[in-house]
């Protein structure tokens, strides 16, 4: 039996944190529907494992998932492709994103791995969310359960741009097993929690988060 990564302690600080803008507000959304996922640019062996990482965090949190979204079909679609110019030949992607073009000149110019794009409902939860996963460089070298994980794990809240820069969301066990890090999988229960507006622009609810982790244990549903 290989051990599990003992959960880091987070400060209400380190919450806050996560959900932080370059300019300093606070942004915090979830999902307000159940989530329907589509994916794009893989074979079926690597559909299977992305779809499992979605229904696996979606668990966790709490959530739902289903057959299909009145509105939309579907509503998180993730997309995998080799070279960003590929989005611009995508039928009628133009339309769902808005200036996909300029967009698309500006990942190529950061040199992006990936890029989300979300849409929300009249309550301010998340309506939509549109995945762009560029396989290439260092990203293509990565085993497939830990970006289908890692990709759930940021399609189910809006973080902040910065939340996982500088510390992964996953944890590799000495078997070489990828999970979720307890304490992110603490918070996006606490997330979830359904007390809980769907949507805040003030870090108070930060505390409000924090506090539910502190009764949120995770229980491995997220290991792949």
């Amino acid at each position: 039996m290989t051990d599990a990564p003992q959960m880091t302690l987070m400060t209400p600080e380190d919450v806050t944190a996560h959900f932080t803008r370059p300019d300093g507000s606070f942004t915090f959304a979830r999902w307000g529907r159940p989530i329907v996922p589509v994916v794009f640019g893989v074979e079926e062996e690597t559909l299977e494992i992305v779809k499992g990482a979605i229904e696996a965090v979606v668990v966790l949190a709490g959530h739902k998932m289903a057959e299909t979204d009145p509105e939309l079909g579907a509503n998180l679609m993730v997309f995998f492709f080799r070279d960003w110019d590929e989005l611009l030949d995508v039928p009628k992607l133009g339309e769902m994103i808005p200036d996909l073009e300029p967009l698309v000149s500006r990942l190529k110019a950061a040199g992006a791995s990936q890029y989300r794009a979300f849409r929300f409902d009249n309550d301010g939860a998340i309506q939509a969310c549109f995945t762009f996963v560029c396989m290439s460089g260092d990203m293509a070298e990565q085993p497939a359960e830990s970006i289908a994980l890692a990709q759930a794990v940021q399609a189910v809240i809006l973080w902040g741009e910065g939340a996982f820069g500088a510390k992964s969301p996953l944890a590799l066990l000495p078997d070489g097993q990828t999970i979720l890090r307890p304490e992110i999988a603490a918070l996006i229960k606490a997330a979830y929690d359904p007390i809980l507006p769907p949507c805040a622009g003030d870090a108070s609810h930060a505390l409000r988060m924090f506090a539910r982790m502190q009764i949120a244990v995770p229980d491995g549903e997220t290991q792949h």
